[in-house]
């Protein structure tokens, strides 16, 4: 019989891989809904504590982490007990800790939920994954979805997105509960690219309320960065539909406008006075955005795509100008047609 979907029984585990905030709260949205976790993390006492408290003081603290979510430090046997695989890993830390155990992931599914992209060869999550294990079945997990929202019960969406229909309808399937709604979507690049690109805008954005900017300027901040990551996207070959959805336009607003968004965070210690470094040792964790400013920067050149706040924004982080500066120059600049795939005749 071909394999097709989710056909395990309940007693499978399914794994997600790391530790850190989003990686706890999905382990425990799949625990809700009846499933055996095996959560792995590198770290023995991280691990430890969880088993103890059923708590993850570092990253979700106050949370309760239920009896179904199994802690583990085994990643080869974490691999071996499970078909279903999400991978909440930093996107620096990815490669090097999936890569041994290549052989391994032969014809699982894995599901990508990380926001990153790899310096080396403007590479997403989905392709280094692609690329260690070119048999596995593969896809993105992305959307408006903050983890301690998450992990409290917030309504939330997010979308599933693959060219493999049945592993869209095994994640749907394992994930879809009370608060937690799932849509699935083919435009894999898109959506993830979507979930990568957002998060440099958001540290934008948190400068902008930290300087007390109006509400109008940050609307116009989150307007125009849709614009520029579409264009981006489109550029590459994602679907400009795409970024009307929950994984473009829906992550860019939570992003850009909530104080629990870690990259918002970052941007608004930035905001505040703050180096780069002293912002993001604040946090205490990774903030995607940092690391995705200077490969976009160089991608959008070498594409020859107009990015004009991501320039802004690279000058600031990185070439010592205010964002009182940056945003005189943005408002010198000829002002173009406001949305690139309408025409300005109407059709």
């Amino acid at each position: 019989m071909a394999y097709d979907g989710f056909h395990m029984t309940r007693q499978q585990p399914i794994a997600v891989l790391g530790g850190g905030s989003f990686g706890t709260a999905i382990a425990n949205l799949l625990a809700e809904n009846g499933h055996h976790v095996l959560l792995w993390m590198r770290d023995a006492e991280q691990a430890e504590s969880i088993r103890r408290l059923r708590q993850n003081p570092r990253y979700l603290k106050g949370v309760e982490i239920l009896v179904q979510v199994e802690p583990t430090t085994d990643l080869s046997s974490t691999l071996d007990a499970c078909e279903l695989i999400f991978v909440a890993l930093p996107s620096s830390a990815l490669r090097q800790a999936l890569q041994p155990f290549a052989a391994q992931l032969g014809g699982k599914m894995l599901v990508s939920t990380t926001k990153g992209i790899e310096a080396d060869g403007f590479m997403l999550m989905s392709q280094i994954l692609e690329q260690i294990a070119p048999q596995a079945r593969i896809g993105v997990l992305s959307g408006p979805n903050l983890a301690r929202e998450v992990a409290e019960h917030a309504l939330t969406a997010t979308v599933v997105a693959s060219q493999d229909e049945a592993l869209c309808r095994s994640v749907q399937q394992v994930l879809h509960g009370r608060t937690f709604r799932v849509y699935a979507s083919s435009d894999r690049f898109g959506v993830e690219l979507g979930g990568a690109l957002k998060n440099v805008y958001a540290i934008m954005a948190g400068m902008a309320a930290a300087l007390g900017m109006g509400e109008n300027t940050r609307s116009m901040l989150i307007t125009r960065a849709l614009a520029e990551m579409t264009r981006f996207a489109v550029k590459l070959g994602a679907n400009p539909m795409t970024f009307l959805g929950l994984a473009g336009v829906g992550d860019l607003i939570v992003t850009c406008t909530s104080q629990k968004s870690r990259n918002f965070q970052v941007g608004f210690a930035l905001g505040e006075g703050l180096s780069l470094d002293e912002a993001v040792s604040r946090l205490g964790e990774v903030a995607e955005g940092v690391n995705t400013i200077k490969v976009l920067k160089c991608k959008a050149e070498e594409l020859q795509v107009y990015m004009p706040l991501v320039a802004g924004l690279h000058a600031i982080l990185f070439e010592g100008r205010t964002l009182d500066q940056i945003i005189g120059v943005l408002m010198r600049g000829e002002p173009k047609t406001d949305v690139d795939f309408i025409s300005t005749d109407g059709f």
